[in-house]
């Protein structure tokens, strides 16, 4: 298939990044194959991180990519092998949006493209964000995970979370919310979510309570290698997942990259945001096309594109 015909250039188009739970063995390696800037990204990463992320991504085994620890390197690799592809293969058209943002992992992602943060860095510091994030899962003491809810609102599912004691994790879409905590208050919750009105809960295969308050422990730890990442003002505003806002200065986006692993993900208002300001046009960069289905339900008149289409 051929370069589908694109007309990207101007001010109405924004590139959104894909977040853990997009992960899928194979991916990238097509690009791996076709494009040599994309391979020197792969092996480049396999170097600074010592050992073969690209195996990992092209051959699995599935039960290790899914690892926290794996996966959140792995997508950024692979979300920038989309990006790097996406700039040889349309060259102009992937120049310079008006904005850019990712959902939770794909932050980093975004702020790469944006000029904030070098490939290296941003490789070194989300290897470190999974490690701690995984072991945060693991010395909690009681099982802890995520619940999608499907049919609700936030405005009904806040008590629901407060009665239960678990934390709203991601604002994705319209009556689509996930729910963080320990394994047994989210199956309390989701008995109240479906008393409520609720469609349907589903757990997600996650190792832990991401964007929750059993996060901050880590939290503490991250920051210091945050403090030491290298990080520039950028060049395409980045709409963060904390404020559902840009970012202004580099100090604010160290402080809310710390806060982000144990915040809300505001993914409705950041889109809403994007959209309010001109965006017309959204490009999912990365594996799958998870965000493709959110942002049509939450602007559902919006051109949405994925890579995965673009490159096929």
């Amino acid at each position: 298939m051929g370069p589908i015909e694109l007309d990207l250039a101007g001010s109405t188009v924004a590139w959104v990044f894909p977040g853990q739970g997009s992960q899928v063995v194979g991916m990238g390696h097509s690009l791996y194959s076709t494009y040599p800037s994309v391979r020197e990204l792969y092996d480049t990463a396999n170097t600074l991180l010592g050992y073969s992320i690209s195996e990992l991504c092209f051959s699995g085994p599935s039960e290790a990519l899914q690892q926290t620890n794996n996966a959140q390197p792995a997508l950024l690799v692979t979300e920038l092998a989309h990006l790097e592809a996406l700039k040889q293969r349309y060259g102009g058209s992937f120049d310079s949006p008006l904005y850019v943002a990712g959902h939770s992992l794909g932050e980093y992602s975004a702020l790469v493209a944006a000029g904030v943060m070098s490939f290296a860095d941003a490789l070194r510091l989300v290897a470190e964000r999974g490690r701690l994030m995984q072991l945060a899962g693991s010395s909690i003491g009681r099982p802890t995970g995520m619940s999608a809810v499907l049919g609700l609102g936030d405005a009904d599912l806040t008590p629901i979370c407060e009665e239960a004691g678990v934390d709203i994790a991601n604002l994705n879409a319209p009556g689509q919310v996930v729910i963080s905590g320990p394994l047994d208050a989210l199956e309390a919750a989701g008995a109240l979510a479906k008393a409520k009105g609720a469609r349907r809960v589903m757990p997600l295969q996650v190792s832990a309570a991401f964007h929750s308050r059993w996060m901050r422990p880590m939290s503490e730890e991250f920051g210091l290698s945050i403090s030491d990442t290298t990080m520039r003002p950028p060049a395409t505003p980045v709409v963060a997942n904390v404020t559902a806002r840009p970012a202004s200065d580099v100090q604010e986006m160290r402080t809310l990259l710390q806060a982000q692993t144990y915040s809300p993900v505001r993914w409705v208002e950041s889109v809403q945001y994007m959209a309010s300001e001109g965006v017309q046009t959204f490009v999912e960069i990365g594996p799958g096309k998870v965000l493709s289905g959110l942002i049509k339900r939450i602007i559902p008149d919006a051109q949405v594109l994925s890579s995965e289409d673009l490159l096929a």
